[in-house]
């Protein structure tokens, strides 16, 4: 006796309907997650970079080529322009580090579904490809039926 081929109905009440993983994701996260993770996006970009770079030449240009008296972080120490610049680096270091935590779960969270998703779809396609055979040997005792009918006449 042949196995018994679950239905479509039957997949979906086993595998149940997709998930929105992106909308999961940002359900759980709380105010701090997501300031991390804007702050995150927004510190990774080349515009952040063209910022620090341009706030960087203005300082450092000011204090090298502005007349004596105006400098207020004289050459060539850098005194201040150190500090803040190390102010921001440990400051934002560890919120960047928690936005990529927090992306990173978004990832895991992501590639669970997809498996979950890919499991699903086998066996769908185990399931087209029993029925399919399943019609090729119908079709196939048929043609045996007409052709021992022809036989027969």
């Amino acid at each position: 006796m042949a196995e018994k081929i679950p239905s479509v109905h039957e997949l979906h009440a086993l595998y149940g309907h997709p998930k929105n993983v992106n909308k999961i994701h940002r359900d759980s996260l709380s105010p701090l997650d997501k300031l991390a993770i804007v702050v995150t996006e927004k510190i990774g970009t080349m515009g952040f970079f063209f910022i620090i770079l341009a706030w960087t030449i203005v300082w450092l240009g000011w204090n090298i080529l502005a007349p004596q008296q105006l400098r207020f972080d004289p050459y060539p120490a850098f005194v201040l322009w150190l500090f803040i610049s190390n102010l921001i680096q440990i400051h934002l270091m560890p919120l960047i580090m928690v936005g990529q935590n927090i992306q990173g779960r978004h990832a895991e969270l992501r590639s669970e579904h997809d498996y979950e998703t890919d499991k699903k779809s086998e066996k769908e396609i185990e399931t087209i490809l029993l029925h399919l055979e399943n019609q090729q040997q119908l079709m196939l005792d048929i043609l045996k039926r007409l052709e021992a009918l022809e036989e027969k006449k």
